[in-house]
């Protein structure tokens, strides 16, 4: 389940780098920004939503 905070973190990423593209005007940019989101929220939110949230262990 730590694999799922790790890619929600990339998402996490993913929306700056975004947000960097755009002021910048970078094309490419952009689209791995919003790609990396894309694969990476998905994966995150449906992990989530079958699964639960990660337990806190000690």
């Amino acid at each position: 389940m730590g694999l799922v905070i790790i890619f929600a973190l990339v998402a996490l990423l993913a929306i700056f780098a975004s947000v960097n593209a755009f002021r910048t005007k970078n094309i490419l940019g952009i689209i791995f920004g919003l790609g990396a989101l894309g694969v990476f929220g998905w994966f995150s939110i449906m992990t989530i939503l079958n699964n639960g949230f990660p337990a806190m262990t000690h």
